[in-house]
């Protein structure tokens, strides 16, 4: 959803509803974005613990793998649970406009 928003946009056929606003993606979106994430994050952590098993014979190459491997889970889990900042939002609020006083005088009546 990478529009800007504002502008109306034509539909490709007529049951596609018309983009006006720049909404944000909705929670299951974001949320299911960030579970797939984690999933490939950690999927990557699985070949790198069977490439130090199967490197062990060269230590640092698979000191190599296994270090890539620890820290993995941590970040998984860092950037499962970021979720994209809020919007500020700016409320539309009255102004009262200052008026400057009259400087000429005015005939007041008595009763």
């Amino acid at each position: 959803m990478g529009n800007g928003g504002g502008a109306v946009t034509m539909p490709a056929n007529d049951s596609d509803p018309v983009l006006i606003t720049g909404a944000a993606p909705s929670y299951e979106e974001q949320f299911k974005a960030r579970k797939r994430k984690y999933v490939i994050m950690m999927a990557c952590r699985i070949p790198c613990l069977i490439l130090a098993g199967l490197t062990y014979h060269t230590w640092w190459l698979a000191l190599g793998f296994l270090a890539i491997s620890v820290p993995l889970p941590w970040i998984a889990v860092l950037i499962a649970n970021d979720r994209p900042p809020r919007k500020s939002e700016n409320v539309s609020t009255y102004q009262h406009e200052a008026k400057a006083i009259e400087s000429t005088s005015h005939r007041v009546i008595d009763g």
